[in-house]
């Protein structure tokens, strides 16, 4: 009687081979190639939206600043940088309202207080087509360190009146301004929103 050997599952099966483990130089390749295209994913974003322009890039024309400054504000700054001040507006010569102002004593009046007080004489004229405004509180004094004085009403004896002044009519009187400053120039507004012009203090 021969001895038979009990069968055990899988006994006499080859066993499948065990999984290869990736190497360590193929895990820093892979690495590397995602680093790289990441890199390369941005380069092309960054060229798409923050690119330059086709002058700056192709190197034929200079590169064009897409936040540069109007070319008067430029001007202003370049003056400024050179201990120069601005050039300020001077109204049109053929304007339909014209004013002149002249610096005088101030004559003070029952209404004002014991302080310090700068009046200006002017004399504005209707050339235009139209009626206009004329109200002391149109009016502001600006000196010569670039601050603006607004009418003090009452306090001069020759404040300039309230009136409308039609076309071919002017008028004289003063504007006072609180404390004691040097005069430059006088702008009057028609109804505090209009567009001002200007009066040179001489």
């Amino acid at each position: 009687m021969s001895y038979q050997q009990p069968q055990y599952p899988g006994w006499g099966q080859p066993q499948p081979p065990a999984p290869k483990k990736p190497s360590t130089g193929k895990i820093v390749g892979f690495s590397c190639l995602g680093v790289i295209g990441v890199l390369v994913v941005l380069s092309v974003l960054a060229s798409l939206f923050g690119g330059t322009d086709e002058g700056s890039a192709s190197g034929s024309g200079p590169a064009v600043t897409r936040d540069a400054a109007p070319s008067g504000e430029a001007e202003d700054a370049k003056a400024e940088e050179a201990g120069e001040k601005p050039v300020e507006a001077e109204p049109a010569k053929d304007a339909p309202v014209t004013v002149t102002a002249k610096k005088v004593a101030f004559k003070k009046s029952v209404l004002a207080d014991g302080g310090d007080y700068t009046s200006v004489r002017i004399t504005i004229a209707n050339g235009g087509d139209e009626d206009i405004e004329v109200n002391p509180l149109y009016f502001t004094i600006t000196d010569t360190s670039g601050g603006k004085h607004t009418a003090e009403l009452g306090t001069d004896e020759d404040q300039i009146d309230t009136v409308q002044l039609a076309p071919g009519e002017n008028i004289t009187g003063t504007v006072t301004g609180k404390g004691t400053f040097t005069p430059k120039y006088v702008t009057y507004t028609d109804g505090l929103f209009g567009e001002g012009v200007r009066g040179d203090v001489s």
